[in-house]
């Protein structure tokens, strides 16, 4: 069968997916230890979020240690030298400390000593963010080879006295390979945001993070779906001949809401949520390695890629899967 032709501007290069990798700390978490701090089970976690287990980073590990760690997987499987690199994005909403950002130490300690380098945040939206301008920035030609993270220490973040996000959040890397191509591979994003609405989501300076689940809950299952839905018309295609669904892992039951709406009978959807808990922006790269690493979605097939979280951001893009399969993750 014939490849589907994602639609982009005419007379523009094109850019692709060459590869993707992720990374997983060792250390996991069940919901039974977490729900047990708030007279809580595993099953009453479960069944409001769908979550059975989450991943913390250990003792010492850091932001820049699970990207690179990332990063090194994506380059080997996409077969791109890190000092091909001419572009390195970090998405992130988990800086330790705000100078320097993490993307040029990020960079250096992969072997892309040269490499343009910087940090983008727009949470758990940011890894399309960080995709789309990679995109761009290769059929502009300022760049052909990019990689992009997106790596979250949340367990940092997090309240451990707050039940609505202590049962939610979960660290871990994600990275993509972006290469120029002949043929287009990663169709226009529709992005926006709604900031009248940031409080939903927030970390106050010295603080924790807050979040009005329920709010954002009712937010994301109504809102988010019609960007979806424009995202498969600007790039071309019908939700029909989509291979997977890639959403953000926020929860469970907004990962199944918002796949119904779309209405893609025969693609998989990622649910990479149930053993990561929700990644922010490093959970849509760790979903693709591990649809791609575990055969669950075919080489060269359409995704819908779907990010929204803090700021509130959303964003979406369909791209091509790699055309070679990772190593399990």
């Amino acid at each position: 069968m014939a490849l589907i032709a994602l639609r982009q501007s005419v007379g523009m290069p094109g850019a692709r997916l060459a590869g993707v990798g992720s990374y997983l700390p060792t250390g996991s978490v069940g919901s039974a230890e977490i729900a047990a701090r708030f007279g809580r089970t595993a099953d009453w976690v479960r069944e409001r979020t769908g979550i059975v287990s989450r991943r913390f980073a250990c003792v010492g590990e850091t932001v820049d240690d699970m990207a690179v760690a990332a990063g090194e997987r994506a380059l080997a499987h996409s077969g791109v030298d890190a000092a091909d690199l001419d572009l390195v994005i970090v998405a992130t909403c988990s800086l330790e400390v705000p100078i320097p950002g993490l993307a040029a130490g990020i960079a250096a300690r992969l072997g892309a000593a040269r490499a343009a380098a910087f940090d983008l945040n727009a949470a758990c939206a940011g890894f399309c963010y960080a995709l789309a301008v990679a995109a761009d920035t290769v059929r502009s030609g300022s760049a052909r080879t990019i990689l992009v993270v997106g790596t979250e220490k949340m367990s940092a973040l997090v309240d451990r006295a707050d039940l609505g996000t202590s049962i939610i959040f979960g660290d871990g890397a994600g990275a993509a390979v972006v290469t120029a191509s002949a043929e287009p591979g990663i169709g226009p994003i529709v992005w926006g945001s709604d900031g009248a609405a940031a409080d939903l989501i927030h970390m106050p300076t010295g603080g924790r993070m807050a979040m009005a689940g329920q709010a954002v809950f009712r937010w994301a299952t109504t809102e988010i779906h019609p960007i979806a839905l424009q995202a498969c018309e600007r790039a071309g295609i019908r939700p029909g001949e989509l291979a997977a669904i890639v959403p953000h892992q926020a929860n469970l039951r907004i990962v199944e809401a918002l796949a119904q709406k779309i209405g893609a009978p025969d693609a998989v959807v990622s649910r990479d949520v149930v053993e990561c808990g929700n990644t922010s922006a490093a959970s849509i790269p760790m979903a693709l390695d591990r649809l791609l690493g575990e055969g669950l979605a075919a080489p060269e097939g359409l995704a819908l890629l779907i990010g929204f979280g803090a700021g509130l951001t959303y964003a979406a893009q369909v791209v091509r899967l790699p055309a070679r399969v990772p190593a399990p993750v």
